[in-house]
């Protein structure tokens, strides 16, 4: 049996969880409790729905209209470990990954020495978007953010140059291909 991971839920298409059709995973247990958050449901700690790395990428390997994978809450870094496995073969197999966090992309990095697992699932990621929902700065203009205090982050190029880098909402499309394993 391989990696498990903690899942309050899965939708296995969808267009709002990140660039193009993707498979997103809804993890279980969240610390943060964001007032007005949208999956509450998420946030015990509890065991819900057990959920095997590598079937989940079979399904998702087998679909192919999805671009990739978002990670998404509760809190993806809680289960940071077996995530970075996922995203790894994600990228083996030629889908991208998005996570969601209510971390900063800062936090993270200089809770790496603590959690080096955070680094891992991190260095796997395509997109991140960060930091708590604000229900104060709730907006529905915004590009699979929330609130306005979030960010869409770009995350091997935040990694490259040592800070939060912004995806460039306006050419993001232009750079969406379909999925090719062997590029």
């Amino acid at each position: 049996m391989g990696t498990k991971l903690n899942l309050s839920g899965v939708v296995s298409e969808s267009i709002v969880d990140g660039p193009g059709i993707r498979m997103t995973l809804f993890t279980q247990g969240c610390p943060h409790h964001c007032k007005g958050c949208h999956n509450p449901e998420t946030w015990a700690f509890e065991p819900r729905h057990s959920g095997d790395i590598d079937k989940i990428l079979a399904v998702a390997v087998k679909n192919p209209i999805l671009q990739g994978l978002t990670f998404s809450g509760g809190e993806p870094f809680c289960q940071a470990e077996a995530l970075s496995q996922l995203a790894r073969k994600c990228h083996e197999n030629g889908l991208n990954v998005m996570c969601y966090t209510g971390y900063t992309f800062e936090q993270l990095i200089e809770g790496g020495e603590k959690h080096p697992e955070w680094i891992k699932l991190l260095e796997n990621c395509d997109y991140l978007v960060d930091g708590k929902f604000e229900l104060e700065q709730k907006s529905l203009m915004l590009l699979f953010r929330g609130s306005k205090n979030q960010r869409f982050l770009n995350v091997p190029e935040s990694l490259k140059q040592g800070k939060a880098v912004k995806v460039n909402e306006d050419t993001l499309y232009l750079g969406t291909k379909k999925r090719d394993k062997n590029n």
